[in-house]
């Protein structure tokens, strides 16, 4: 069973890594050829391309002048400490111990924009270049032409190391803009998309902040209970949501609670 997650949109370079285990991005060659090409860009291209702030236009464009081939830890965090956001305070993993961490770099993914798939404890250099993103390359015109089925193929890869605990299974922790990188006819595995619903305004729906920190916490579930059985997530009940039979199917696990009437 392998986990997929998004990454976040806020970093954490300032707080120092409480531990030195690292390993390296998979696709660093295929990264250089996306920050030679943002390299073309001006702050105000990068602040229309990404509908963000000239500040953070300018700060992006530094990052992608500053981006190395050569990571150290002088330019770099592993990835799982380094995104700073809802996801990621669910999954709290400052707080893990060093054997859930390598536990977690076997079992999950984070999809990237630019560094396609990070195991927990790549090492990452800052940057911000969302999935979604219509860049235009030598292969097409966004990011999804970009990483064509190499992302599909290294999760392909990954999840054949884990044939030892079963069938392949692919749990969806991302959203919809990043899991669509991930191709189904390559895919050599069965999806399993956990949905998280509460109750409001007299109906169950998706709320994205309660949605976004449920993930984390369901991929912290998994690396705290060792879980490597999908049918394990089913008894996950933490922060008050419960395993929905009668709202779910096969392929879409829906996870309820409510906290108000």
């Amino acid at each position: 069973m392998l986990i997929v997650l998004s990454p976040a949109k806020s970093l954490d370079y300032e707080t120092p890594p409480r531990v030195k285990t690292h390993t390296m991005p998979r696709f660093i060659d295929r990264s250089a050829t996306l920050i030679e090409r943002l390299r073309k860009l001006a702050p105000q291209d990068v602040a229309s391309l990404m509908d963000i702030s000239d500040k953070l236009a300018v700060l992006n464009v530094t990052r992608y002048g500053d981006w190395s081939p050569e990571f150290t830890a002088a330019n770099s965090k592993q990835a799982v400490l380094a995104f700073n956001g809802d996801v990621y305070d669910g999954l709290d993993a400052k707080t893990l111990s060093t054997d859930d961490l390598a536990f977690a770099q076997k079992h999950i993914r984070i999809l990237s924009g630019l560094y396609g798939v990070l195991r927990p404890m790549d090492w990452m250099q800052p940057y911000r270049l969302e999935m979604g993103t219509r860049l235009d390359n030598a292969a097409g015109r966004d990011l999804y032409a970009f990483w064509g089925d190499d992302v599909t193929r290294l999760l392909n890869k990954d999840m054949a190391d884990l044939k030892h605990e079963g069938a392949p299974t692919l749990v969806n922790l991302a959203s919809e803009e990043y899991f669509k990188v991930v191709r189904p006819k390559v895919l050599d595995a069965r999806v399993i998309t956990p949905v998280f619903e509460d109750w409001k305004g007299g109906r169950y729906k998706i709320i994205s902040f309660h949605a976004k920190r449920a993930r984390g916490t369901m991929a912290r579930y998994a690396v705290t209970y060792r879980v490597t059985d999908p049918a394990q997530l089913k008894r996950f009940k933490e922060d008050g949501y419960a395993f929905d039979k009668a709202a779910s199917d096969d392929a879409r696990w829906v996870f309820r609670r409510r906290l108000e009437d």
